[in-house]
């Protein structure tokens, strides 16, 4: 993979992992769980610091940064590591009423992709962007909390629940 598309200096980058073929997911709360479960996970025992974060229907974006420069290496392992958890929550937990859909969907755009067996959830690339302005970076910002606004979810940032916009976020965020 080009150097370009690695998040691998010091610098906080922007970020936006999306689920393949843009599958509206995360309109479940339980997965949206697994996805601050695991941001917490990271935060705690990778030394990744997240600045921002917006959980979207099908992607997040999110504003990190790992100051030994391995952001990719810890976004690659919690891509894997969630996606795990999340396509056996939807195949073998009840509650689902799209299982045999989204497995399908899944199955699907693994098809594309030699190293992914039976399902391809996360799409490859994160598209990071390295902020290394104090403009950038609070652009940046500003982007992902207006997101929900500016899909028409809510009126207010601040009422998108999974949000770094939100005073009540179940996940907290490091001061820039």
């Amino acid at each position: 993979m080009s150097e370009l598309r690695k998040a691998n200096t010091e610098s906080p980058y922007f970020l936006t992992i999306t689920v393949a073929g843009w599958i509206d997911i995360f309109t479940r709360n339980r997965y949206c769980d697994i996805i601050i479960k695991n941001l917490q996970f990271c935060i705690e025992n990778k030394n990744m610091e997240v600045f921002a974060y917006v959980i979207m229907p099908s992607h997040l974006h999110l504003v990190a940064r790992n100051v030994n420069g391995n952001l990719n290496h810890i976004i690659r392992d919690f891509k894997s590591f969630t996606a795990k958890q999340i396509l056996k929550m939807i195949e073998f937990e009840k509650g689902e009423s799209r299982k045999n859909w989204l497995l399908h969907l899944f199955s699907y755009y693994a098809k594309f992709h030699k190293q992914n067996k039976n399902y391809l959830f996360w799409q490859k690339t994160n598209y990071p962007i390295e902020l290394d302005y104090p403009e950038i970076f609070d652009q940046k910002v500003v982007y992902i909390h207006n997101n929900p606004v500016e899909a028409g979810y809510v009126t207010d940032s601040e009422y998108w629940y999974y949000s770094s916009a939100n005073p009540n976020s179940p996940l907290l965020v490091q001061e820039a």
